[in-house]
């Protein structure tokens, strides 16, 4: 099985290498960490690990890296002398996680899941037991960490619907996988049943919410201040934003679109678009400039530089990092990848700041969360661009309508935190018997 997986594997490795490293280099950065992601890390970058009991924490992005830290906050009292080192997959996860853990924290590209390529960094890192944040599975790292007898837990675990009949007709490589787990931290009891079917352990899997719902904390102003920034584009301190965030291709055009249709009826209005992927400035730019939107860029605003009034009616927010900073000012928000694309993002951060929230039907990867807004009355989900444009000029009119919305989803973020607690009395029960 295991020769079968790893001749698949370097098979389809070769045959999408070049795919995969044009999007890199297309992207940009791609030089940064690209060595670990083949095992090459510095033993500077790990020496301060040694002679210590090391906990490896796994993100696969933005997302996952802020779980992470909010997860570390609350096992590093519970683990007194344990080093934690965090790996993540891309290069946004990676910069997220220089800006939000601890300096002491190791940060390394996780390994590509060649088996010469783990065993050696399993090896450097001398880890004393893994944690993987939700359910990004590759079959060589869980056969090493078998091969050396350590603890892996998975924590925040979804199995999506899409995942989930995936998984089942792949059970004769991932029954194995999943069954070796110690602790399994379940986001709700639908994943559990999920997890279950799949070969976890009963006694293994707990239901213990969304780490999400904890790991959401409010900027710091003194870092990033959106009314400054917006001051330097003349934009009126009482003018309407509408935030959309994390947005995917298409959606930018989609909203840049109904931007002048929307200004009709509210004429102040400043619309912030902060892409998920920075990397698609050039595309953005020039989907914003065929419909003759004027827009500045982020990186435009350097300190003493102001636009003249009415100059400017976007600001494309071509940095990382500051999407919650702006999700502070805004009036209303839109959350990507709902729309044109599907999996969606996610919609706890706004909430969490009692901001009025509106998605599109695509809303997969945060299903329950998403119904939970919806069923609370904290988010408006729409159908279409046409429902999304008539859906933004209502609330645009109605600040009751608004304040309602947002301070429903400021309770449902209330009434689900407490996730990171209890994964993290599953680890530590399981890593010293307390």
């Amino acid at each position: 099985m295991r020769l079968l997986y790893n001749l698949l594997f370097l098979t389809l490795f070769g045959l999408s290498a070049p795919h995969y490293f044009w999007r890199m280099w297309r992207r940009g950065g791609w030089r940064s960490g690209f060595g670990e992601r083949f095992g090459n890390i510095s033993p500077e970058k790990l020496k301060p690990l040694a002679n210590a009991k090391v906990l490896w924490l796994h993100a696969v992005s933005v997302g996952e890296i802020n779980v992470c830290a909010q997860l570390i906050a609350t096992l590093g009292p519970q683990l007194p002398g344990w080093k934690f080192l965090v790996s993540t997959t891309t290069t946004t996860g990676m910069a997220e996680a220089e800006r939000k853990l601890p300096a002491e924290v190791v940060r390394i590209y996780y390994p590509i899941d060649f088996p010469w390529v783990v065993r050696h960094v399993l090896h450097a890192v001398h880890p004393s037991a893994v944690v993987l944040v939700e359910a990004e599975l590759w079959p060589n790292f869980l056969w090493q960490t078998q091969a050396l007898s350590l603890p892996v837990f998975l924590a925040n675990a979804r199995i999506s619907d899409r995942s989930f009949p995936r998984y089942l007709r792949a059970g004769f490589l991932f029954r194995e996988l999943f069954a070796a787990f110690v602790g399994v931290g379940a986001q709700n009891e639908p994943d559990a049943g999920r997890l279950r079917a799949l070969g976890c352990q009963a006694e293994a899997v707990h239901v213990t919410g969304n780490l999400k719902f904890d790991a959401v904390r409010p900027p710091d102003p003194a870092k990033h201040s959106p009314a400054t920034l917006l001051a330097q584009l003349s934009v009126p301190a009482d003018a309407p934003v509408l935030v959309a965030g994390s947005t995917h291709a298409g959606e930018e055009r989609l909203l840049a679109a109904m931007l002048p249709r929307l200004r009709e009826r509210c004429p102040n209005l400043f619309l912030v678009i902060v892409p998920r992927h920075f990397e698609r400035t050039k595309a953005v730019v020039e989907e914003l400039r065929s419909l003759g939107v004027r827009f500045a860029l982020r990186t435009e605003l350097t300190e003493g530089k102001s636009f003249a009034p009415g100059s400017v009616e976007c600001l494309l927010v071509n940095t990382t990092g500051e999407l919650m900073s702006f999700y502070t000012c805004a009036t209303v928000v839109f959350v990507g990848k709902s729309l044109t694309a599907t999996g969606g993002q996610n919609p706890i951060e706004p909430g969490a700041l009692g901001k009025p929230l509106v998605f599109g039907p695509h809303m997969e990867n945060f299903r329950p969360i998403a119904a939970d807004f919806v069923a609370s009355d904290g988010a408006v989900q729409v159908s279409d661009a046409s429902t999304l444009e008539s859906t933004l000029a209502t609330l645009l009119d109605d600040s009751s309508r608004r304040a309602q919305l947002g301070a429903n989803a400021l309770r449902v973020v209330q009434r689900n935190q407490g996730a990171s607690t209890r994964t993290a009395e599953m680890i530590v029960r399981h890593l010293t018997g307390r």
